[in-house]
């Protein structure tokens, strides 16, 4: 029997693939070879953006090893023996996110440039394209994430807004209602002392749960069934005092199942108590520019709001809106404008679509409200 060769020859590179690659200057091909030139004694990765060698100059190599050990050097300008262009502005945005994350107070940009190896600008927009926000917008959220952490566990409020990173009490507060949509003393006890009424209304499309604080809609709920919806408002607020709407607050549900029968006649102008990020903001102040009876990709959005590599993040905040047809995240389709995943289901986000296109049916549901227990 013939025993295995221990030492096994290299797979050649196929020259002809290699050569075409090369004058495509393809960055698919970065990793399966490397290419040398003989006049200049440096080896480079096919996407170098050096000017091409004549092909009698030029050799190929299955890795940076081979070329070293037929004499050649790295190109300094595309560094084949390190890892690629994107690979490194990757781990240089983690590595600032893991500086915001562990410092108390957050970096300047230009100290998270310098420990990154970027120039300030070009680190600030490495750092958007692939977070999908800029260093200062992470570095907020990530202050406002501990603070929510910290004013569930900190002795006091105050302890809690100096430890997320606030320099001052007066800054946190400035901001503090949007942030949380409530006072922060409020927010530390789950909600507790906080005023939300809510009802639940029948219509066309199922169950309907409206709630509001005393600044505008906080929750616009879609479902079959009613207590999933109750269940729900109470796991976002498990300490406030949720209370069965009255009367006047009929009107306002009124309003909002009137949306839902009706998305493209109904107005709704009732005030809204949103809370997100700063990205999630943007991206729901784009839905709410879309026109009844027309859609627009998760693309689409993402170039809208100034970032068109974020697509997956709006997809994210598209599925996070608690404000349903308020905040019309159901006319968002995928780019060949099939429909996508839809928090309420994908047979409300078609109907709902088709009645904004005028082939909906007419309105089946009535306003049996039943105030919450």
């Amino acid at each position: 029997m013939k025993l295995p060769d221990p030492d096994p020859p290299l797979i050649r590179p196929d020259e002809a693939a290699c050569w075409a690659a090369l004058g495509r200057r393809d960055p698919a091909a970065d990793g399966t070879f490397v290419y040398a030139v003989r006049t200049t004694g440096v080896y480079c990765r096919p996407s170098c953006p050096a000017r091409t060698a004549r092909r009698e100059n030029v050799s190929f190599h299955a890795s940076c090893a081979e070329a070293e050990a037929a004499g050649f050097r790295p190109c300094r300008r595309c560094r084949p023996n390190e890892p690629g262009l994107a690979a490194r502005q990757a781990e240089a945005v983690a590595r600032a996110c893991r500086l915001i994350e562990e410092a108390e107070t957050p970096p300047a940009l230009d100290a998270l440039a310098r420990a990154s190896g970027f120039s300030p600008h070009h680190f600030h927009r490495v750092f958007k394209r692939i977070t999908g926000v800029t260093p200062k917008a992470y570095a907020g959220a990530r202050r406002a994430a501990r603070l929510e952490s910290g004013l569930r566990e900190a002795g006091t409020v105050t302890e809690a807004i100096f430890e997320a990173g606030f320099g001052t009490a007066s800054r946190f507060y400035a901001s503090a209602a949007s942030r949380l949509g409530m006072t922060p003393t409020a927010y530390r006890r789950g909600g507790a002392g906080a005023a939300i009424r809510f009802a639940i209304a029948q219509s066309s499309l199922g169950a309907v749960l409206v709630a509001a604080t005393g600044k505008g809609v906080c929750a616009i709920l879609l479902g079959d069934d009613p207590e999933v919806l109750v269940r729900d408002l109470q796991d976002r607020f498990p300490r406030a005092e949720l209370t069965g709407g009255d009367a006047a607050f009929e009107a306002t549900v009124a309003q909002v199942v009137g949306l839902v029968e009706a998305p493209a006649a109904a107005r709704f102008e009732l005030p809204l108590d949103i809370n997100g990020t700063a990205f999630q903001q943007r991206v729901w102040q784009a839905l709410r520019a879309i026109p009844p009876g027309q859609t627009a990709s998760y693309t689409q959005i993402a170039a809208a709001i100034g970032e068109p590599k974020a697509v997956r993040a709006v997809a994210q905040a598209c599925g996070a809106n608690p404000l349903a047809v308020a905040i019309p995240c159901h006319r968002v389709v995928r780019h060949d404008g099939a429909l996508s995943g839809y928090r309420w289901g994908i047979a409300r986000k078609r109907d709902l679509l088709a009645r904004e296109a005028g082939s909906g049916a007419e309105a089946q549901g009535s306003l049996a409200l039943e105030c919450g227990r």
